[in-house]
């Protein structure tokens, strides 16, 4: 049965990195329910590896990503996407001034995040955040977080320094189980500091880890997104 309404295009404004995009467009598929080839949800997808470093742009004043970003994301309106999934934590600072050029709505990850926080978990306060540098400087998460009266914990300079070390790692195709115990310790560190619960804040964190691996409740922001984008066009939202 196929309830996608007429222009329903998901697009997915990709490449950073290229195996976050293609875990991200395998969660639409995986979500939506479909039995046969029609039922599944059209995706256009624009993967652009060369859009600069946004850690880099934020925490070390490195060329901004945001030209590329509004590049994608006009490409995107222009091909027939109705809204804009960017999986990757870190562009979504940048995300107003992208919003702004665009007529489309781009979901904000970070927003859906913090929502599924509070419905499934309604009781936290205390959340840890596994994510980039540029993530953490840019405060996003505390930005939506506090609003709902939930306090950020994030990793001391040396575990940050591993996690940031691990993500290079997930971009360069490692994928051992060396790179997946750097997040699962770093996890389990910010829950005995008194988290209730972890977010992955980075999408190259869910590449490695799996929730059903650990012993204590996380969120995966590449789940959660795609879970919005699949809502919209199934018309849920």
């Amino acid at each position: 049965m196929n309830d996608i309404l007429p222009g329903r295009i998901i697009g997915i404004l990709g490449g950073m990195g290229p195996e976050a995009t293609l875990d991200l467009y395998r969660q639409i598929i995986k979500l939506t329910p479909a039995v046969k080839d029609q039922d599944h949800i059209p995706v256009l997808i624009y993967s652009n590896p060369k859009i600069p470093d946004r850690t880099m742009a934020i925490a070390e004043n490195g060329e901004s990503p945001l030209p590329y970003l509004i590049h994608a994301a006009m490409l995107l309106e222009q091909g027939g996407a109705g809204i804009i999934a960017m999986p990757c934590n870190t562009s979504h600072h940048f995300l107003p001034e992208i919003q702004e050029k665009v007529k489309i709505s781009i979901i904000n990850m970070i927003e859906e995040t913090c929502r599924t926080l509070h419905s499934r978990l309604p009781e936290t306060k205390i959340v840890g955040l596994l994510a980039t540098i540029g993530t953490l400087r840019s405060r996003i998460y505390e930005t939506y977080l506090s609003r709902a009266g939930v306090r950020v914990l994030t990793p001391d300079c040396v575990e940050q320094e591993k996690i940031q070390a691990a993500v290079s790692r997930v971009k360069a195709g490692i994928h051992d189980r060396s790179t997946s115990d750097v997040f699962e310790s770093a996890g389990l560190k910010l829950m005995s500091s008194g988290a209730e619960a972890v977010i992955l804040g980075c999408t190259e964190i869910p590449l490695v880890f799996d929730p059903e691996s650990v012993d204590y409740p996380c969120l995966n922001s590449t789940l959660i997104l795609a879970q919005a984008a699949v809502d919209w066009a199934l018309a849920k939202k």
